[in-house]
């Protein structure tokens, strides 16, 4: 059987969360954890890269009333969100759909994309592309909730360079991840002319959390 475009996570899926958690401590959780008082009441969300579903989880305890729509390209990720989740679904209606931003509707719309993660993955055409459908799915005046590895210190410290290159090449070569560097994140999100409206780092500078606002059309 063909392996699905972006499924290489399936390969890492039984030890991802407590992997992350060792070499980060819960400073990956924090900065996604620092989105959640973002996302409104009664919202359209898009969560893709979700991974094993601790963040669709923490969404679900918030106990608002939102509609989310959990894309993941990984089936084993997506088969563990599932089951993680089953009992917490209450007042959210969840829709859990294996695949890519190729797979999104072209008619749907969301009031809030959340991107945790997942766009470090890519390189430059590949993010141009992802990035692009995303900001076309986002309704004007929406949120782009962005948690990733972004230092903030130009160049990044030696140490946290290192850890990114260690990182590229256990991915690369475990999940089959095309990027080999960070992108450069403010010239995508530029490009898009969406306007920031919050920034945190994390563990050392080296993790960033974003809210972006998506301009209003005239």
């Amino acid at each position: 059987m063909p392996q699905l475009p972006d499924s290489g996570f399936d390969r890492v899926s039984s030890f991802y969360d407590p992997l992350s958690r060792l070499v980060f401590g819960s400073a990956l959780e924090l900065a996604q954890l620092a989105l959640l008082p973002f996302v409104p009441a009664k919202a359209r969300m898009l969560l893709i890269g979700g991974g094993s579903g601790w963040l669709l989880e923490q969404l679900l305890r918030s106990g608002k009333e939102l509609q989310i729509l959990y894309l993941e390209a990984s089936p084993n990720m997506l088969r563990k969100a599932q089951e993680r989740t089953k009992a917490s679904i209450k007042n959210t209606a969840v829709e859990f759909r294996l695949g890519t931003e190729d797979v999104l509707k072209a008619h749907e719309q969301f009031d809030v994309v959340l991107t945790p993660f997942l766009l470090d993955l890519f390189p430059a055409p590949r993010l141009h592309d992802l990035m692009h459908r995303l900001h076309t799915a986002l309704i004007p005046g929406g949120l782009w909730l962005f948690a990733d590895f972004w230092p903030v210190t130009s160049p990044a410290p030696l140490w946290q360079h290192l850890l990114l290159k260690s990182m590229y090449v256990f991915f690369g070569v475990l999940s089959d991840v095309k990027a080999t560097q960070l992108p450069d994140f403010k010239a995508q999100f530029d490009r898009l002319y969406l306007q920031e409206v919050y920034a945190a780092s994390f563990y050392g500078g080296m993790v960033q959390a974003k809210v972006y606002r998506k301009a209003i059309e005239v």
